[in-house]
């Protein structure tokens, strides 16, 4: 008080006070001496004080009763102008802070007696209200007596008096409760803190309390009895009161002033004791009245509800509940109990109006009903409270729309007979019109005919309530229609938000508190403070398990009621900003219900927007089998009553956007999509956008849902899994407003933003969005069987968007993923087919380019992971689909060729999988993929995949849709066995290294080591395998792969054979060689006899070669020819070989069938082969010629010239080169032969072959017919030809039986008859005298014998022999007999 004390002010008071006495005594001059003597001895004391005492103040203060004696006095005369001058001087003293407590108690009693006279009334109220707020010196009695007197002021006939004494009232109230807490604060210091009061305390006494507590316990009592119609304890001399004003007053205290009654004991007695049992006695006739009783107002408080009374207890109510409810937990029960039962629909609008305004003041504070939960919901025998409250929200929503508001007396309707349609109830001044079938202008809820309009009452997250504000309201007033729904559509949004923000909040902190524990001891390496950190961590997790119960009681005691009335609101939604509001609440529950794991509720909230989105009634199985969809039957207590969750009925009247077919198996009419549905369907996206971490199992409705909603709006896949707006196949067009067609690219965006997101999904939420996506793939490919209608490829185009974005961590997704992909690819519907290898091919591709960390090329799995399915691709026997892999290969090599590394093998299965019964197209592709290996790739795949490529391009020679491609791929091999010849050192040592650690693993492991041609050197299996497929190929069933594949492999053997170790030619002759004869000489003697008329198309085929035999008379040929060239180029390979006689014995035999076989051709080459492997010709050493492979058609030597003996003198002279070489054997001096067979018994092997074929040949038939085989000249000339040089080796061993043997064959031979085709070029015309070229080999051949001495005398015996048989040697021969 520094403006009071300063010296400035002093002076100024005691001018005023002596100015007041001086006025005052003036007045009372003539009528009251009294007063007038009081007065000037006033002047006298004030001047005295103001000399004697330095303190003026307090000196005025110690004799205040005396200075105020001459006002006090002056009132007494109660002359108006008097006593206002009076009051005046009095309130400045007590604006000094001079009266003491004696004068402030009689400055009280003169005001009581001027009250009394009902004089200056205004004035005593000013007074009292200054001298309590400018000092604490009245107490007790004085207090409550100048309480009393403004209380009797305020039921004076004067308004302005009536409320000018009810302000005062009221800020007296306080101040007298302000004062005790500042006299707290003032000893604070000195006692120590008061406990916080436990709701059980029974103390009575109130003789411990200091005295400005007393003051305001006795005044709080003395309220409480005045309301409850008691007389005062301590209020004394009342003599009015109403309730209304005492509950008000109660009221103003309980919420200024928690702190008094949570802080001593005896305030909190008053609060149990008397408070509560206050206002559950007045809510009395609330509880009792039904509706339908007369409904006039009265202020009996009794028997009807009285809106003022029941109004102000709602007030007390909110104010008990929300400051002292740790207090007051059991009475708080039976008040929330009531409030549910004011909620009623037999209780009158105005009631109803204000119980759900004052719950809508609890919706707002969830830290409250989190207490409630705690208190009542989670006790065992306790009223489930919070769920109560939750579900009377949502029965009262219904019984809006179910029960006409009747009973509202300002405002009743005749709703039993509006069957219109329209509004139930449209006062004409609300502005909301009905527009034709009960379109409205204004947002409103509308449902089933009834019309609720859609008041803005209140701010978000506030409850700023109109009718519990109505302080001067007397009568109930008129609720608009509209109002309560929109108050508790509000609760109910309200309550959503806090609850989840408050539960997501704490579960944030939670997750923090845990993420820096667990941080913390990391770092902290000391044991103690690992014990410390061990029990913190122990302490939260208790902390979070009590958190939790708490957080899944309180979601589980409402879901249900808020669901069954969101659903409700969304179903008769005409707004869009309520509509946007209904499902942002259910959107937010389903989230934190993920979050929480409780799966029921969250499941229920998304098939409620998922149901909202689809159009009404639409046959959606996996929404109609989950637990929400039970809800629809599901029925809940309230207060022991029943009621029925009403199920959506969709006929709300809303604007239509979109027209399309349903996606079903049966064709149906087409189904109409509203703009609700598409605002339902962005929230469905935002919800799986923004919480798919948190989805699990339910990805399987909102995917679900999605797919049917993008095929009625006719959004089509197009590359890389997005979808685009595409037109409809089948059936009646999609058709679409202008307004959604804007719309669907930035729902199809949304749409792969929400599976690009993904990427931030943890592992297991993959993994449920992957299960959920296969599932609904599975679903269409059902429904796509047995039909050619257009597929839903919603989930495999999605499919393939989650998994390209999520390559970073494809190993965990690939296995579900591909395998279903590879399920779609075996579909019989085409389209789905051809997406499904789409999706798996672009995924493959994507996995191999993806900068993975580490690289593929260091992790070997993940690349063998990502090729696999390609693999699997094989068995599957669509063409499409193949086609669509060798494809993918095709463009892998292309880009990935060069480091596909232990891909290759994969790669290569792939090509060599395609089988010769799948068309010419594929295998053209598959081809091509090949001729890129062996052209490009070669050098840069690992030397083990060597072998593939060759048996992959072998299996392209025996497929028989395309001889080119046969052809080609033979030259493929031989471009293969080349490389292998430029590179073989380098291959050799990488084969050799990866067999050594085979071999190893081999042994480890306990097994033995199997490969093909084992234990052949590795790098040699490789040339082994080459030939083996070469091999294969000579025996195709078409003569020009035959050809091309037998010439191919002698010219590899010859050109490259030099690099094979000189025992794996055993495997050569045994395994490739010996075994291709076998197999052509057992094709060519059972070949079709039958003409062939042509070659396909219009190919001509010429007369040696129209029948099947012919033909493989020409394979015959080529490989005998070939084998012997091998055997006779490489005899100084072959030789050193253990078992070369046996071999030379199975190459005579082969020699030998084919020599008798019954084809001219073939036998005259068998002879031709019989004369190279004897060396008749002189074969040049390799070592003596360059490594270039031998021309592919050079000729076996042929030996058919006509022979001239040097020493005859014949004039028969050939220019024939061989006829010169087979001179030297007439000639004097033995033959020169290189490689010469050393071994005798090789060449009387050769002998007796000779003679075996020389024999059979020239046998007579036994019968002659036209089919009877005559040899041919040739084929006896040549056969005489080969005795001369074969007789050089055996001559020493040749015996008289060998010479009876050989001239049988020479009589036989020469005997042959010519056949009539053959004669005009064999025989001489009879003017010549000139041999034919069978009888000069003959000639030859004996004189061979000739020559030698010691066979002069057989030979002459084989000539006398001969003379007798012919006269034309007879001729010729006689001058040597």
């Amino acid at each position: 008080m520094s403006g009071t004390n300063s010296p400035e002010a002093v002076k100024k008071l005691l001018e005023n006070m002596q100015s007041d006495l001086r006025a005052l005594s003036l007045e009372c001059k003539k009528k009251f001496p009294p007063v007038k003597e009081a007065a000037e001895s006033g002047i006298i004391k004030v001047k005295t004080i103001a000399a004697r005492n330095t303190e003026i103040l307090a000196a005025l203060k110690e004799n205040s009763s005396e200075v105020v004696q001459p006002f006090l006095m002056g009132c007494g005369t109660k002359e108006p102008k008097i006593t206002q001058l009076c009051l005046a001087a009095i309130q400045r003293l007590m604006s000094h802070e001079v009266v003491s407590e004696t004068a402030a108690g009689n400055i009280i009693n003169m005001l009581w007696q001027l009250m009394e006279n009902s004089l200056e009334e205004l004035k005593l109220l000013q007074t009292v209200l200054v001298l309590l707020t400018t000092n604490t010196v009245v107490h007790d009695e004085a207090l409550s007596k100048a309480i009393v007197l403004c209380f009797r002021l305020h039921f004076t006939k004067d308004n302005i008096t009536n409320n000018t004494a009810a302000a005062t009232v009221r800020q007296v109230v306080t101040v007298v409760f302000e004062r005790m807490v500042a006299e707290d604060e003032r000893h604070r210091d000195i006692t120590d803190q008061p406990v916080l009061v436990q709701g059980n305390s029974n103390r009575r006494s109130v003789s411990t309390l200091k005295p400005c507590a007393k003051d305001a316990y006795m005044l709080f009592q003395d309220l409480c009895q005045l309301v409850n119609a008691d007389a005062p304890y301590w209020l004394v001399g009342m003599t009015e009161m109403t309730r209304t004003f005492g509950l008000e007053l109660l009221e103003s205290v309980l919420n200024d002033f928690p702190q008094v009654f949570l802080q001593h004991q005896e305030f909190s007695f008053l609060l149990k004791e008397r408070v509560c049992p206050l206002v559950i006695k007045l809510f009395s006739p609330n509880i009792k009245f039904r509706q339908g009783s007369s409904t006039s107002s009265s202020p009996a408080p009794v028997e009807k509800p009285y809106f003022p009374i029941c109004m102000r207890l709602l007030r007390v109510v909110s104010v008990l509940i929300k400051q002292f409810y740790s207090l007051l937990v059991t009475e708080c029960e039976i008040f929330l109990s009531l409030l549910v039962k004011f909620l009623d629909a037999d209780k009158p609008q105005w009631l109803r109006a204000v119980a759900v305004e004052s719950i809508h003041r609890l919706c707002v504070q969830p830290q409250l009903l989190r207490s409630f939960c705690q208190s009542y919901d989670m006790k065992q025998h306790s009223t489930k409270v919070f769920r109560d409250i939750v579900n009377a929200l949502g029965s009262f929503i219904q019984s809006l729309f179910l029960v006409p508001p009747t009973g509202n007396p300002a405002a009743t309707n005749q709703a039993g007979n509006n069957n219109s349609g329209g509004p139930v109830s449209a006062p004409a001044n609300s502005g909301m019109l009905g527009i034709g079938g009960g379109v409205t202008l204004l947002p409103a809820f509308e449902y089933r005919g009834t019309w609720i309009p859609i008041l803005t009452v209140t701010v978000q997250g506030s409850a700023k309530a109109t009718y519990l504000e109505m302080l001067d309201k007397v009568e109930p007033p008129t609720i608009p229609e509209g109002y309560a729904m929109s108050v508790a559509f509000h609760c109910l949004l309200d309550l959503v938000r806090g609850i989840t923000n408050m539960i997501e909040g704490e579960l944030g902190e939670v997750e923090t508190e845990c993420q820096t524990t667990t941080t913390e001891a990391v770092s902290s390496p000391t044991q103690s403070s690992e014990q410390q950190e061990l029990q913190s961590t122990s302490d939260q997790m208790d902390k979070e398990i009590v958190s939790r119960a708490v957080w899944e009681e309180m979601v589980n005691a409402c879901w249900c009621g808020l669901l069954a009335a969101l659903s409700l609101l969304l179903d008769a939604s005409t707004d869009e900003a309520a509509t946007e509001n209904i499902l942002k609440a259910e959107l937010t529950m389903a989230a934190l219900c993920g979050r929480l794991g409780l799966v029921t509720s969250r499941d229920a909230f998304i098939t409620a927007i998922c149901k909202g989105s689809l159009p009404p009634h639409y046959a959606l199985t996996v929404l109609n089998t989950t637990t929400a969809a039970t809800l629809s039957n599901k029925s809940y207590s309230i207060q022991g009553q029943s009621v029925m969750m009403i199920s959506p009925s969709s006929e709300s009247h809303q604007q239509v956007v979109a027209v399309g077919q349903p996606l079903a198996v049966q064709p149906q009419g087409t189904v109409m999509l509203t703009s609700k549905n598409i605002q339902c369907m962005r929230t469905l996206l935002n919800l799986a956008h923004c919480h798919g971490a948190v989805l699990g199992t339910s990805w399987q409705l909102v995917l679900a849902t999605l797919q049917h909603l993008v095929w009625i709006l006719g959004l089509k896949p197009s590359s890389g899994g997005a979808l685009k707006p595409g037109r409809a196949v089948e059936g009646p067009s999609t058709v679409l407003t202008t307004a959604v067609m804007t719309d669907l690219p930035v729902i199809s965006n949304i749409l792969s933003r929400l599976f690009e997101s993904s990427q931030y999904l943890d592992d297991v939420s993959l993994h449920h969005l992957i299960n959920a996506l296969c599932s609904l793939s599975l679903e269409a490919m059902d429904m796509a069987y047995g039909n050619n209608k257009e597929p839903s490829l919603f989930a495999v185009a999605k499919l393939l968007e989650t998994g390209l974005v999520n390559m970073h961590r494809i190993e965990i997704l690939w296995r579900p993923l591909t395998g279903h992909l590879l399920e779609v690819c075996q579909h019989p519907n085409s389209r789905m087919r051809e997406w499904g290898a789409e999706a798996l091919t672009s995924l493959i591709k994507a996995g191999l380019t993806f900068n993975h960390d580490p690289p593929l090329s260091q992790n070997q799995r993940l690349q063998l992971l990502l090729l696999n399915p390609l693999k699997e691709m094989s068995n599957i026997n669509h063409p499409d689909i193949r086609l669509k892999q060798l494809e993918c290969v095709l463009q892998i090599l292309q880009s990935q060729g060069d480091s596909l590394g232990p891909g290759w093998p994969l790669v290569l299965g792939v090509m060599g999988a395609i089988r010769n019964d799948q068309g010419e197209s594929l295998i053209r592709t598959a081809f091509q993929c090949l001729q890129l290996v062996v052209t490009d790739f070669l050098p840069t795949m690992p030397c083990t995949c060597l072998q593939i490529v060759v048996d992959v391009a072998g299996s392209f020679g025996l497929h028989n849709q395309e001889l080119n491609i046969s052809l080609t791929s033979i030259g493929l091999l031989w471009n293969i066995s080349d490389y292998f010849f430029q590179r073989g050192e380098t291959i050799e040592k990488e084969l050799n290294k990866e067999e050594a650690a085979q071999q190893k693993q081999a042994e480890e492991k306990g097994v033995v080591l199997n490969r093909p041609f084992h234990p052949a050197p590795p790098f040699d299996c490789l040339w082994l395998c080459l030939y083996a497929k070469l091999g294969e190929l000579c025996v195709d069933p078409r003569p020009a792969v035959r050809k091309s594949a037998g010439q191919t492999l002698f010219s590899t053997i010859g050109a490259h054979g030099t690099l094979l170790q000189h025992s794996t030619w055993h495997t050569v002759i045994w395994k490739v060689l010996f075994h291709l004869l076998d197999r052509v000489r057992e094709s060519s003697t059972t070949a079709d006899k039958e003409k062939i008329e042509s070659g396909g198309g219009n190919i001509l085929i010429h007369h040696s070669r129209d029948t099947a035999e012919k033909q493989w008379a020409e394979t015959w040929v080529l490989t005998l020819a070939g084998v012997a060239r091998i055997f006779n180029t490489r005899r100084y390979l072959l030789q050193p070989l253990g078992d070369f006689s046996r071999a030379w014995d199975v190459l005579l035999d082969h020699i030998q069938s084919a020599a008798l076989s019954k084809n001219n051709e073939v036998s005259l080459a068998a002879l031709k082969s019989f004369q190279e492997i004897l060396q008749i010709v002189s074969p040049v050493r390799d070592s003596d010629k360059p490594e270039t492979p031998p021309a592919v058609n050079v000729p076996a030597p042929v030996l058919l010239g006509p022979i001239s003996g040097p020493s005859l003198n014949r004039p028969f002279v050939r220019t024939d080169s061989i006829g010169e070489r087979l001179g030297r054997y007439s000639s004097s001096e033995p033959p020169v032969v290189t490689d010469e067979l050393e071994d005798l018994n090789l060449w009387w092997a050769a002998w007796n072959t000779w003679y075996r074929i020389g024999s059979e040949s020239t046998k007579p038939p036994i019968t002659l017919d036209k089919l009877t085989f005559i040899p041919s000249q040739p084929f006896l000339t040549a056969l005489i030809q080969i005795f001369p040089a074969l007789y050089q080796h055996i001559k020493t061993g040749f015996n008289m039986d060998d010479l009876q043997k050989l001239g049988v064959i020479l009589h036989r031979a020469v005997s042959v008859p010519i056949s009539s085709d053959a004669s005009p070029f064999i025989l001489p015309s009879y003017t010549e005298a000139v041999l034919t070229s069978l009888q000069e080999a003959v000639l030859t051949a004996l004189d061979v014998l000739q020559k030698d001495d010691l066979m002069v005398c057989m030979g002459s015996t084989l000539l006398i022999y001969f003379v007798s048989q012919d006269h034309f040697i007879k001729a010729k021969w006689l001058p040597i007999l």
